[in-house]
């Protein structure tokens, strides 16, 4: 069953439905203790880089693994992606698949081994942060700026897989920006970890131009954070008359087109979606939907690969 991320997972505090449910959060606590003690197993003819976690949905996992992809890839590194074969998350392969070479299994030791058949140098995990038999050669925290860390609490009484001390265990993160001051959650993450890197990367539209401002647009999406994709088009003076947002990673019916295009005609308004969304409904009646194409930048590149370079290298 898909559900709604709860809004009161991202409140500044807990609220009391999220303190009546924190008895729910001891499988979790102590998954994640165990997480500290298990053996993990390391291959050394590849090496792996993850692009993980620890809050749930919508901090730019899939668009961060592409980018990388692609920076290796121009590097002239043998590279290739993957993830695990969940098939609520069809979006995420299917654009894994479109725009990198990619490997999928519902194993993950399946995947490198795959991968090391293939003669790749580098392999690069589409999540996977908290498996528990993979060691990485080099860990990423994806983080939103706007959602951060929710109410703070674990799942089910917050948004969090892991509570943020868990990243003394991590090498570096990667922190999706939206134009608000950062500084704050900057020092938060080096009063955990004073030796951690933190890459900054946010989102540049590009096919905006394709769009009229003078028309009015109905906006739907069912990714981890409808606000990026909303607050980027507003920015671009895009005039949203109306958004509909289904739940992360929701497989669209032609029901469901029809609702929107019957909304849209109500409102006199052309209809714009994402790209991740847009995927899912390829077998149904596009006709008038269009899909905001975006890239992702990472502000402070060279510093990266500059970072990979000498861990792969010394």
């Amino acid at each position: 069953m898909q559900i709604i991320k709860p809004k009161f997972w991202d409140l500044k505090k807990p609220n009391l439905l999220s303190y009546l449910l924190l008895p729910f959060t001891i499988p979790i606590r102590i998954n994640n203790v165990l997480l500290n003690f298990k053996s993990k197993k390391k291959d050394e003819r590849i090496k792996t880089i993850c692009i993980g976690n620890i809050y749930l949905g919508g901090t730019g996992k899939t668009p961060t693994t592409i980018k990388l992809y692609q920076i290796l890839s121009q590097k002239g590194y043998e590279v290739v992606t993957a993830n695990k074969n969940y098939k609520k998350h069809l979006d995420e392969k299917i654009i894994l698949e479109k725009k990198t070479e990619t490997i999928s299994s519902k194993d993950r030791q399946e995947i490198v081994d795959k991968a090391i058949s293939m003669k790749k140098k580098i392999l690069i995990f589409d999540d996977g942060l908290q498996d528990k038999k993979i060691s990485y050669d080099i860990e990423f925290v994806c983080f939103d700026q706007k959602n951060w860390l929710g109410n703070g609490l674990l799942l089910p009484s917050g948004p969090l897989r892991e509570k943020v001390e868990s990243l003394k265990k991590y090498s570096c993160v990667f922190l999706k920006k939206n134009g608000e001051d950062i500084n704050n959650k900057i020092q938060l993450i080096k009063n955990i970890n004073p030796n951690i890197k933190i890459f900054y990367t946010h989102f540049e539209p590009l096919n905006i131009d394709q769009f009229d401002k003078s028309e009015k647009y109905l906006i739907f999406s069912g990714i981890g954070n409808p606000n990026d994709f909303k607050s980027l088009l507003i920015k671009n003076k895009l005039n949203i008359v109306d958004e509909i947002i289904y739940p992360d990673h929701y497989m669209y019916n032609e029901s469901d087109i029809i609702r929107i295009k019957k909304h849209a005609n109500n409102l006199g308004a052309k209809i714009i979606t994402t790209e991740k969304d847009y995927v899912k409904i390829s077998h149904l009646d596009k006709e008038d939907i269009d899909l905001l194409e975006v890239d992702l930048i990472i502000e402070n590149e060279k510093e990266l690969t500059d970072f990979i370079k000498e861990k792969f290298h010394g």
